[in-house]
């Protein structure tokens, strides 16, 4: 299997292949560090880690949101991978909150649907599958809140009132402007700092 930076790679299964049976072949998977593995429309995707500067990111998400979270949950970041087997998907979102229950467990397949916030940050590899994909799939999950933050266009977008046929409400700002989180939440997230640094946004506008 050959991995190219910044483009997800397929394992050659197709989407003919079983849920259970692309759960199993993910634990038997060697990612090589630097890289994650997620179920997505039938197929094992493998993607790069984020840049740097996402951590950042991730950590200021986590430190706003938490004492907003619902009793008993936790907030976390991280590559971890949660199961949708309702959907036949398995995601591994770069920010994650669930029930502390949820995490007591040998497995390390956890439960998608006991997630109740979700958030993506973009990169150029993910950032289709954020914006479609599994806008689509954690609503229909049930996911109370799905946050993408759009690493590209610079831009915040939270997703809430899931329903059988997806999320009934989007709200959108721009980083650096205050973003209006949903219940169970109820509460604003600064989105200040969230672009990318100097240098790098330099880059991408000479690309």
């Amino acid at each position: 299997m050959t991995l190219m930076a910044e483009r997800p790679v397929m394992s050659g299964t197709t989407p003919r292949s079983g849920f259970e049976e692309l759960l199993d072949l993910l634990d038997e998977l060697r990612v090589p560090d630097g890289y994650k593995a997620e179920i997505i429309r039938g197929s094992i995707v493998v993607s790069p880690w984020s840049k740097g500067y996402y951590l950042d990111v991730m950590e200021s998400v986590c430190d706003q949101l938490r004492e907003y979270l619902p009793e008993g949950h936790r907030i976390s970041y991280g590559p971890f991978l949660y199961v949708l087997p309702g959907c036949e998907r398995a995601y591994g979102p770069d920010i994650h909150a669930a029930h502390r229950s949820v995490r007591r467990t040998t497995s390390n397949r956890l439960d998608g649907e006991a997630l109740s916030f979700v958030a993506e940050l973009t990169s150029t590899s993910t950032r289709d599958e954020d914006l479609t994909d599994k806008v689509e799939t954690y609503g229909r999950a049930g996911v109370p809140l799905y946050l993408v933050l759009d690493m590209q266009e610079e831009r915040a977008i939270v997703f809430g009132s899931p329903s059988a046929q997806g999320y009934e409400v989007r709200f959108t700002k721009p980083f650096g402007e205050k973003l209006y989180i949903p219940d169970p939440f109820g509460c604003t997230l600064d989105t200040t700092g969230f672009q990318a640094p100097e240098e790098e946004a330099q880059e991408q506008n000479e690309a």
